[in-house]
């Protein structure tokens, strides 16, 4: 072990200890988050509003605080952005995270604290590498640099004192000397704007570094290892960074990515999944091959909704203490930036109570229910992944959605696939992802029995760089933007559609 490792972990021995309390106390670590935040938000206009100081117990503040979604959060934004004060958090906020989910037309502003930068995204990131020092004892990562993905941050026009931009970015911005030590490139390159400039202008700044590892979305972290070896020439990533070691990923899904991964990285490499949003930091794989950990004691106190009330007008949420494995929860968090009861949108599943591991399943409002499928992103994942394993595929980015039934088409699932590399029979490719998914989701089953209600999917391939040329056109480029993967309607797939016919005019 080399002495910045010794270094390193001894200082992070307590942290240990405290996520391996999880297990046995998070239901009292959790208590402490609440009491903690509805005390300190009690001197705000939310809290006043919502009589904070009157709330005894966990229960009271379910029947008292109502969930919210975003234009309820906006109005309070807006204001913020302004200049006002102790609105949402009992301190002036002068960062927003810059947020669409996946690729809406209209961008989220999520308010962002200095003490959720310190004890939220930063903890969660010095929480990570002891981890995974932990399991990896002799690891040399932090002997070399983190090539880093990230968006960008600029002034907001009506009021300088406030920057807008990715969470990437503002993390970037305001990184402790520890880690900004660490990473490459530098921030003039890191956080330009331009994605297609910033592409080759990263692959060159990073060319002569010793890198050991790499952080990011990993559809975008591919777009940046394939301009590495482009400029270079090489076939092996290896031959460019003999120490690489380590990818840590988030914000899609790795599965359909990691087969690719694999083959430029090789069979020594470790993979680390995060779960870092605009939102806050939420989990972390603490051990490879497992689902990831969620964290505790970062200042957020988590809820969860059961499938069934996520359209209702008032959801009745349950704490960590009531749930139950394999279940589809809509999460629901409140946090040291000011978020009261906020649904974020993301799904979970959970995979253990003791500790609590989970894997993301999807978005609220992004599955595929039209025909009582129930649909969800994991499923959607694992299915592909299976029929890319069975007929040599690759996959760079993908999206479904139905085809309604009328005179002229039978309903049945369209799935655009943007593959790195085509199946072997692209016909056989149909029927696996089809097989695997009814293997995978009973309802799904249900629905294709006998053809009666739903076909076997559709696969229409696209030509390599489409999804890329739909984010260009909608201005999504990098950072944290994400291609839709599963929607009840048409409108992102008809998009795509256009741009693949306006090709083959």
């Amino acid at each position: 072990m080399s002495f910045i490792n010794s270094v390193y972990t001894s200082f992070m021995k307590k942290r240990l200890e405290a996520i391996d309390s999880y297990a046995r106390n998070a239901e009292e670590i959790q208590h402490r988050q609440w009491e903690y935040l509805v005390r300190k938000g009690a001197s705000t206009e939310y809290g006043r509003k919502y009589r904070f100081a009157d709330i005894r117990n966990e229960k009271q503040y379910r029947e008292q605080v109502p969930v919210i979604t975003y234009p309820i959060l906006q109005k309070y934004v807006e204001r913020l952005m302004k200049g006002e004060n102790r609105l949402l958090w009992p301190e002036r906020i002068q960062w927003f995270s810059k947020s669409s989910g996946t690729t809406g037309a209209k961008s989220k502003y999520i308010p962002v604290s200095k003490e959720a930068l310190a004890s939220c995204h930063y903890k969660g990131g010095k929480d990570m590498y002891a981890l995974y020092m932990r399991s990896h004892p002799e690891s040399g990562v932090f002997a070399g640099k983190t090539v880093s993905m990230g968006g960008s941050l600029r002034a907001w026009p009506e009021n300088p004192r406030i920057h807008c931009g990715d969470v990437s970015a503002i993390l970037t911005q305001y990184l402790p000397f520890w880690a900004e030590s660490r990473r490459i490139p530098k921030r003039d390159i890191a956080m330009m704007e331009n994605w297609e400039q910033k592409l080759p202008k990263m692959a060159e700044a990073t060319l002569k570094q010793d890198v050991r590892s790499l952080m990011g979305v990993p559809s975008w972290i591919l777009l940046f290892l394939e301009k590495v070896l482009e400029m270079t020439g090489k076939q092996s990533l290896h031959e460019i960074w003999p120490h690489l070691e380590l990818l840590i990923h988030g914000g899609v899904s790795f599965t359909p990515y990691r087969k690719q991964y694999e083959s430029l990285l090789g069979p020594s490499a470790h993979y680390l999944e995060t779960y870092n949003a605009s939102e806050g930091f939420f989990g972390m794989q603490d051990r490879e091959n497992e689902d990831m950990l969620l964290m505790l004691d970062y200042g957020i106190y988590y809820e969860f909704l059961p499938m069934e009330e996520w359209d209702k007008e008032k959801p009745q949420a349950i704490g960590i203490a009531d749930l139950e494995t394999g279940r589809n929860y809509a999460l629901v968090i409140s946090t040291n930036a000011g978020l009261w009861r906020y649904l974020i949108g993301d799904t979970l599943v959970f995979t253990s109570l003791n500790p609590l591991r989970f894997r993301i399943s999807g978005r609220t409002r992004h599955f595929i229910n039209t025909f009582g499928e129930e649909l969800m992103v994991d499923n959607a994942d694992k299915a592909l992944s299976i029929a890319c394993t069975r007929t040599g595929a690759e996959i760079n980015d993908y999206t479904a959605a139905p085809v309604f039934l009328d005179s002229t088409h039978q309903a049945r699932h369209q799935w655009l696939i943007e593959f790195k590399k085509e199946p072997d029979d692209p016909a056989s490719f149909a029927e696996i992802l089809d097989s695997s998914l009814k293997n995978l989701n009973s309802d799904y089953e249900a629905k294709r029995s006998d053809d009666l209600l739903l076909k076997q999917p559709e696969i229409i391939p696209l030509p390599q760089g489409t999804f890329y040329k739909w984010l260009k056109g909608k201005g999504k480029l990098g950072g944290q933007n994400k291609v839709p993967r599963l929607s009840n309607s048409r409108e992102y797939a008809d998009e795509i559609l256009k741009i693949l016919k306006e090709e083959q005019a």
